[in-house]
């Protein structure tokens, strides 16, 4: 859930087949997009080549490695949604997430697909398919949350040192709030950070923080309630979606016939993304769209 940040981070090639998945190793810049013919006719194209490359930024549990093999909830609503549309073969290139768009332009990969938050600044950079995940924050924090952290202005108020991810949405919230924030490149080294005692508090979105207490149980840690960040008194309202290019209206068109079908039927999304730690409360609200979100007066971008 991050904003566009210029990163020229390491990245890799990833691979995965409705059948199963595989890793391969390789350069970003050696991962190029399945067509080059500037949009016209990207879907047909991708269809005949069988094969979809997406950028992802090794964010749990939205799309990350497990044992070798990609996995996560926004591949898996990939491989449902470019399956049915008869692209059977996913690729991922796993780059910094301040480096998706940038990726994504330079024609490195044809999506994002990273459950990246829709932003006005960025619906100037490329487009947006419709939201697939409804988003709140948390904060991660020492066993007993000493300190009784509950929100982003709760830090504020405590002088805390603070870890955010570089290029989320966390790290516009603390600049926002005037919080001096300690920027951490994944995940893991904001509990890193919070365990060594080099940070007070890491705020992610609520999903991802549980997911790494769920998977870290002997970590000292603990998360806090989730929660919707207020800005000058405006609530930040946000969601995630799949990002395409704004020449690519087809395959985005034809992506969103694709995502209405689950995201319309609660049992159908929690069989895709239920075992990713997903609930019907991550269930994009219909009446929040893209388009509002980017045209949004919000605090952060």
């Amino acid at each position: 859930m991050a904003h566009t940040v210029l990163n020229t981070g390491s990245t890799k090639k990833i691979i995965t087949t409705l059948a199963g998945t595989a890793l391969v190793a390789g350069s970003l810049a050696g991962c190029t997009s399945t067509n080059t013919d500037d949009g016209a006719d990207r879907l047909q194209s991708l269809r005949d080549a069988g094969t979809i490359t997406v950028g992802v930024a090794g964010e749990a549990p939205y799309s990350f490695e497990e044992n070798g093999e990609l996995t996560g909830a926004t591949i898996a609503l990939h491989r449902e949604i470019f399956g049915n549309l008869g692209i059977d073969t996913v690729e991922g290139v796993n780059a910094d997430f301040g480096a998706l768009i940038p990726g994504l332009q330079a024609n490195r990969f044809d999506v994002v697909s990273a459950g990246m938050s829709i932003l006005p600044q960025r619906c100037e950079q490329a487009a947006f398919g419709d939201p697939e995940f409804n988003y709140t924050t948390a904060l991660m924090v020492p066993t007993g949350n000493p300190a009784g952290l509950t929100d982003m202005q709760s830090v504020a108020d405590s002088g805390l040192q603070l870890a955010t991810m570089t290029g989320a949405i966390e790290s516009d919230y603390a600049e926002a709030l005037g919080i001096s924030s300690q920027q951490v490149a994944a995940p893991q080294d904001g509990m890193d950070a919070v365990t060594s005692g080099r940070a007070d508090v890491f705020a992610l979105t609520a999903i991802s923080l549980n997911w790494m207490k769920t998977n870290n149980p002997d970590a000292p840690v603990d998360v806090t309630e989730s929660f919707v960040a207020e800005i000058d008194g405006e609530p930040q309202v946000g969601a995630g979606a799949t990002v395409f290019r704004t020449d690519d209206q087809e395959l985005l068109d034809a992506y969103n016939e694709e995502l209405a079908k689950i995201t319309s039927n609660t049992d159908a999304y929690l069989d895709i993304v239920g075992d990713f730690g997903f609930t019907a409360e991550e269930l994009p609200d219909p009446s929040l769209t893209t388009a509002m979100l980017c045209e949004a007066d919000r605090c952060c971008s």
